[in-house]
């Protein structure tokens, strides 16, 4: 799932740059997958069409639903999506809560496309619930033994979920997402990072119980001790089966800035994992070669292929960021 910039977001002057970095992931999902594109109008969709026909994107894989956005952060306001707990074969979509991270931007637009979408084009076998609870994609990561990694800082914090305790928010998590024990993250931060330190752009959790996370080596960097202090702290992790995890660091792109010299998060661990290939952000940065490479060693059943998201950081975000994964069986009948 994208959801497609446009003249009346942030991205407005940078459109013309952004838009292409749109098209080569549409390009690329297309070829493995389906596409869902969220359109903030009609004239929108017929834009995004012309775009994508010129690119020669198949048409026939790209899924559209228009209804208004405020900006294009479908990680988190996306809906989350697991099997039941009480019935595998059918789909639990989640529509949790979107704030703007913490009340930082308007959400209010933003907030209702997971409601959008499922009544649009999910598959009627599928149980839609909304939660009354704070929470974005980007925030949390689960493995397939049921283990959720998540920052305190983001999942913690009093501009999210004010009136719910840290146990509250353990509950929640457990009975909607069938998480069964918790990794909680406590140092890490990217300059830059409107969403209080989201576990996608430092941590992520990759198969064979290994965390593939940012590694900074520069001691003269503000992120270093923060960075090192995380390191130290994953090192102590322990699997379900109390080994420790098997660690990939990747590597610590040179610092870039905005045109108000703002420094921007440029980080390699907020990639992208669809069927059989696995979308890694780059910065033009001589570590981009290192960091296909580092994961290509966590994904070595994958097709590693890097995509330059230089303009899409210049909204403080990136790959990931900017889309949602929504699994088989979602989309109804016709358009699996």
């Amino acid at each position: 799932m994208l959801t497609w910039p446009h003249k009346n977001t942030d991205w407005a002057e940078n459109l013309a740059r952004v838009e292409p970095v749109y098209v080569a992931l549409a390009k690329h999902i297309t070829a493995v997958q389906q596409l869902v594109i969220v359109a903030h109008s009609e004239p929108v969709k017929e834009h995004v069409i012309a775009l994508l026909h010129a690119a020669n994107v198949p048409l026939n894989c790209v899924h559209f639903v228009v209804t208004p956005t405020n900006d294009t952060w479908a990680r988190d306001h996306g809906p989350l999506t697991c099997a039941a707990i009480n019935n595998p074969n059918q789909l639990k979509v989640y529509d949790f809560t979107f704030n703007g991270w913490g009340n930082k931007f308007a959400s209010n637009l933003d907030n209702q496309i997971s409601r959008v979408l499922v009544n649009e084009l999910s598959d009627t076998n599928n149980d839609y619930q909304a939660v009354d609870m704070v929470l974005e994609g980007g925030g949390i990561e689960i493995n397939e033994h049921g283990v959720l990694l998540t920052t305190s800082e983001c999942l913690l914090n009093k501009n999210r979920n004010p009136n719910l305790t840290p146990s509250d928010i353990a509950t929640l998590l457990k009975q909607h997402l069938g998480a069964t024990d918790f990794l909680w993250v406590k140092h890490g931060y990217l300059a830059g990072d409107d969403t209080d330190s989201h576990i996608d752009t430092l941590v992520r959790f990759a198969p064979n119980n290994t965390l593939v996370y940012v590694q900074c080596d520069d001691k003269t960097d503000e992120h270093y001790n923060a960075l090192h202090a995380m390191e130290k702290q994953l090192q102590g992790f322990k699997t379900t089966d109390k080994t420790p995890y098997n660690l990939i660091a990747l590597p610590w792109p040179k610092a870039v800035y905005g045109d108000e010299q703002t420094r921007l998060p440029a980080t390699y661990a907020n990639y992208l994992i669809i069927n059989n290939t696995v979308l890694v952000p780059t910065y033009d940065d001589v570590s981009d070669k290192l960091a296909l490479a580092q994961i290509q060693q966590a994904y070595p059943e994958h097709t590693i292929v890097g995509i330059n998201c230089l303009p899409i950081i210049e909204q403080f975000g990136s790959l990931h960021c900017i889309t949602m994964q929504l699994p088989r069986g979602f989309l109804t009948g016709a358009a699996q």
